[in-house]
């Protein structure tokens, strides 16, 4: 059977925001530490201490934002602990991630210069948990303010003349849990008063995200909503924050102390993993609902900051360090995620996935021993996908609808599209998700022809390939053959279990 589809390249549908390819740093495991940060001493090539091999590989990929410093540990994070000359930084125990000890030698400035080098939009949680209004306050004002102030002096004391821009800024994280374990009433109320006094300097303007909620806590959003706005409110009242972040990890175990092996697995475990990660589309939907009820001008961003796999820690890894592999099922989800990023444009406007660096859903391993890095098949979904960022998202409609098959209580499409335009080109993304069959789509691309087309493949001799040092390229994005252009027909083979992009020049572009 051919699935046969329609895009009309001409027709505008809401842009893809570039920061729906962000990224997530945590002080957890080896994410920074030996991660981004091996220090200035290291053999590893280095600036600062941040490893270049690591920041050459992010620039890669254009990486528009990174979070830092959480997560969980933000709300224990206090970040005075964190400038000043690093013999005299105050060490503390890291709680929530395996209870070492934190000497914060990666710290604010650390941070900034690791986004300077990337080319990266600092996001910066703050502490709403353990910490205080006016410490989250002093911050902003460390980092933003120019001129003479107390945090100013103290910044250039440390040797930054200029203030940085720093536009993201979250109220905390996971506030029903890790964060405070507060009630929705109670942190509405909490983020109105950081966000009071979380202040623009000069010409740097906040971008505060309230901590939002887990999956589909859906009452959570509507408790948020109705400090910013009225039911049916065609403009937002306060700007105490200006988007909600929720949560939603693809988690496929039978209990969360079993969530299964990220590279031993059957086709059963793995079509479980895929209904999963399908499901972030229920919760986007139902959460910008219920953003619409209150804000239908769609002034109010959502905010996805942590996604990805969630895996039992790889055999031999301190549990605490949430280390796993990354095989072809990880590229898989990550590919169904950005499809799904892309209909959801118009409210979703930015994505984080955890994490960027030897942490859950990582773009790149580096090996303690050999120091070697690889890049995961989810780093290469990114790159592959990299031109979607600020394109004009397509429409993409099915004339034959596409094929299923059920998955527990749950069906399960197993292809996966979507499409958009940018200076003259079209990029069409697909995954089959089907573990054993091949799919034939066929485009019917209205409004525009498209040549010289480019296509590449994402797909392995095995569900569970991966990447190592000693074989970094098991799965690795490759040239492709099988796409063939009639007209203004696109005609795309795609094997069993793989992610194929296709890109091209429109001949009549709108």
């Amino acid at each position: 059977m051919t699935i046969e589809t329609v895009i009309n390249v001409d027709l505008d549908g809401p842009r893809i925001n570039r920061h729906v390819y962000g990224h997530f740093a945590e002080h957890l495991g080896r994410g920074i530490y030996g991660g981004f940060y091996v220090g200035e001493d290291s053999d590893v090539p280095n600036v600062g201490g941040i490893r270049l091999d690591v920041v050459e590989a992010l620039r890669d990929l254009n990486i528009p934002n990174l979070r830092w410093p959480g997560g969980c540990f933000a709300d224990e994070y206090h970040w005075r602990d964190g400038i000043g000359p690093k013999d005299r930084r105050p060490t503390m125990v890291n709680t929530h991630w395996g209870g070492v000890e934190e000497n914060n030698h990666f710290g604010t400035h650390e941070f900034m210069a690791l986004c300077e080098l990337l080319g990266a939009e600092p996001y910066i949680s703050g502490n709403v948990g353990s910490g205080t209004v006016r410490e989250m306050s002093e911050w902003v004002e460390y980092l933003t303010r120019d001129g003479d102030s107390p945090m100013a002096r103290l910044r250039k004391a440390h040797g930054r003349d200029q203030p940085w821009q720093v536009r993201f800024w979250g109220l905390g994280n996971e506030a029903w849990g890790c964060g405070g374990n507060m009630t929705a009433e109670h942190y509405g109320q909490e983020a109105r008063r950081y966000g009071t006094y979380c202040r623009d300097y000069g010409d740097n303007r906040l971008y505060k995200i309230a901590a939002g909620a887990n999956a589909d806590d859906y009452a959570w959003t509507e408790t948020l909503m109705k400090q910013v706005g009225h039911l049916g409110c065609q403009r937002v009242r306060s700007t105490a924050y200006h988007a909600l972040s929720v949560h939603y990890y693809t988690i496929t175990g039978p209990t969360w102390e079993e969530k299964g092996s990220a590279t031993v697995f059957d086709t059963g475990e793995y079509y479980t993993t895929m209904a999963a990660a399908a499901g972030v589309e229920q919760v986007l939907a139902g959460h910008a609902a219920v953003m619409d009820c209150y804000d239908p001008n769609r002034t109010v961003g959502l905010v996805l900051d942590e996604w990805g796999t969630w895996f039992d820690v790889a055999r031999g890894t301190h549990p605490g360090f949430l280390f796993q592999q990354n095989t072809l099922r990880d590229a898989l989800v990550a590919s169904v995620h950005f499809d799904i990023f892309h209909r959801h444009a118009d409210r979703l406007v930015m994505a984080n996935i955890a994490q960027t660096v030897n942490v859950l859903q990582a773009m790149i391993l580096t090996d303690p021993d050999s120091q070697a890095m690889v890049l995961t098949p989810t780093y290469h979904v990114f790159w592959m996908n990299r031109d979607h960022q600020d394109a004009t998202s397509l429409r993409v409609d099915h004339r034959t609808a596409p094929p299923t098959r059920p998955v527990g209580d749950t069906t399960l499409t197993t292809v996966s599209m979507s499409a958009s335009r940018k200076d003259g080109r079209l990029l069409v993304s697909l995954s089959n998700l089907d573990a054993a069959k091949a799919a034939e789509v066929e485009i019917d691309l209205r409004g525009g022809g498209v040549e010289r087309v480019d296509a590449l493949i994402l797909t392995a001799a095995a569900l569970p390939d991966h990447n190592t040092p000693q074989a970094p390229s098991v799965v690795a994005p490759r040239r492709y053959d099988g796409v063939s252009v009639t007209g203004d027909r696109l005609r795309v083979h795609l094997p069993a279990a793989s992610f194929v992009t296709v890109s091209g020049a429109l001949t009549r572009p709108a």
